[in-house]
């Protein structure tokens, strides 16, 4: 069967005789390999019979394999969404039947149809995606991640290499991008790789090269009933799918990061190491990316279903995005202080993505430290002895340790914290001397009314602190004398542009400020 001699299963399963409901006008959607009938609260997917250099579905019986293998991936993350796999058979009376017991002609899977402006693609073209939704997507990434099957294969370099060995091919068939461009982007990505080969293979031996999503781009993200799904993974590949995790999340950062939307890809980044702890591989993250944006181009310069023109500017925009990525960017280390209420999680989050490579500053927030060391979750209210002296004096140490890992391959910190005593600055200060990095220490200042109204007012807030431990925090009088000082009661956005010029960063695209 040809890819052509589909339409009598397709008409069939647009008929009442598939699934007993009236005849609806069905809208199909097709892909290189697969066509997609939207029916009413339905979406039933065909695997097209094709025979291509990377996938073969030329028989049924191999289609109902990759249907079913495509039911089971995407379960693990999205089982609201594929319901099941249908086999088509013909009857003796040559009519097709849905899993009847004749011979199979094909198969298709069965999906929910959920609302497409819940995609996260759209959601990031209308503006709408949110901190809270880059919250919920790490946590279901990193749920993913927790389960997922382990690569037995410790060669975690040779696997990226393949890569870009494939980017490397594409390229040269589609033969459409200019030949310096291509050979530079090339010659970048092989020596990135040649010092990062054993840390990759370091972390392949660790475990942390695992059958993930494979495909995780903004369209493939969608929300539903208040929480992002993670569907349609990478099911016909399993070696291409089969990656180091932090590549898993660099397509979606990259994907953040090209729509100038940087100040959530930055919360994303920083909410799935505060759930994964996968602080080791941080120094990866900008080559991840880069190699993102290098895929996307050529796979974007080979969509012969769009004109020319666009198609190589869009390509080159990735990979002018690609270079960016992979620009050396110095490391810095901020601290941001304040009484509670003063803002510093907002500012913080703020100025992240403008600082160091990409995706910005790895946060360390003293708030989300002592829950996680305390072992509950960032929202879960702590009793009196969550605030002991040991248990503050934990938190500030991870803090630093934290920091320090981040400065040391290469990436800015930032830690967020009250920082009211001095040998907490002392500490935090000594982290940036120890690393060769320049520090600034910033503090948020507003009216005690300002700072009661503003904590009076929080939920669902990782911090724990009420109007009478913000009187206690001022009664102690620790405001710092050689901190650069902000007044934190104006609008946010003076607030943020004040912070990035106190700290030698000018305002850009990549910075917007985040309801934390």
């Amino acid at each position: 069967m040809q890819a052509s001699d589909q339409n009598e299963t397709i008409c069939f399963l647009g008929s009442p005789q598939a699934f007993g409901a009236e005849r609806e006008t069905a809208k199909i959607v097709s892909t290189h390999i697969s066509t997609v009938l939207l029916l009413g609260a339905r979406a039933l997917k065909l695997k097209r019979a094709v025979r291509l250099p990377y996938i073969d579905l030329s028989t049924p019986e191999l289609r109902l394999a990759m249907c079913e293998r495509e039911l089971k991936l995407n379960r693990r993350t999205a089982p609201q969404i594929y319901r099941a796999v249908h086999r088509i058979t013909r009857g003796h009376n040559g009519s097709l039947a849905l899993n009847g017991e004749g011979e199979l002609v094909d198969a298709a899977l069965e999906m929910q149809r959920f609302d497409d402006e819940q995609l996260f693609d759209k959601q990031a073209q209308l503006q709408r995606l949110t901190p809270a939704d880059m919250a919920g997507l790490a946590a279901a990434l990193a749920e993913l991640h927790g389960v997922a099957a382990v690569s037995t294969d410790a060669h975690g370099a040779g696997r990226v290499e393949r890569v870009l060995d494939v980017n490397e091919r594409a390229f040269a068939a589609a033969d459409l991008l200019p030949v310096e461009d291509v050979e530079h982007i090339n010659a970048v990505c092989r020596a990135t790789l040649a010092r990062h080969a054993e840390l990759l293979d370091r972390r392949a031996r660790d475990g942390k090269v695992r059958r993930g999503h494979g495909d995780l781009h903004l369209r493939n993200i969608c929300r539903i009933d208040g929480k992002p799904l993670l569907f349609d993974c990478l099911e016909f590949d399993e070696d291409l799918a089969t990656t180091d995790i932090l590549y898993d999340l660099a397509f979606v950062l990259m994907d953040l990061w090209r729509r100038g939307l940087a100040a959530l890809a930055n919360i994303l980044f920083n909410r799935y190491l505060d759930a994964t702890g996968d602080e080791a591989g941080l120094r990866l993250l900008p080559f991840f990316m880069a190699i993102r944006a290098v895929v996307r181009a050529h796979v974007t310069a080979a969509d012969s279903g769009r004109p020319e023109l666009e198609r190589v500017a869009e390509a080159q925009a990735y990979l002018r995005l690609a270079h960016d990525l992979l620009a050396a960017r110095r490391p810095m280390l901020v601290a941001v202080g304040g009484y509670s209420g003063s803002g510093k999680s907002t500012v913080a989050a703020a100025i992240a993505p403008a600082l160091g490579p990409a995706p910005g500053a790895r946060i360390a927030a003293s708030d989300r430290i002592r829950k996680r060391l305390c072992g509950v979750s960032p929202e879960t209210r702590l009793p009196q002895e969550g605030y002991s002296d040991e248990v503050s004096g934990r938190t500030y140490a991870e803090m630093a340790v934290i920091a320090g890992n981040a400065l040391a391959q290469g990436h800015a910190a930032i830690a967020d914290a009250v920082f009211d005593r001095r040998s907490e600055r002392e500490r935090i200060e000594a982290v940036a001397l120890a690393a060769g990095v320049p520090f600034r220490g910033l503090w948020l200042e507003a009216p005690e009314q300002v700072l009661v109204e503003r904590v009076s007012a929080r939920r669902g807030d990782p911090s724990d602190a009420t109007p009478d431990i913000v009187r206690s925090q001022l009664a102690r009088q620790g405001d710092p004398s050689d901190w650069t000082r902000l007044p934190s009661r104006m609008e946010p956005g003076l607030v943020v542009t004040a912070a990035l010029a106190a700290i030698g960063r000018p305002a850009d695209r990549r910075v917007l400020v985040p309801s934390v």
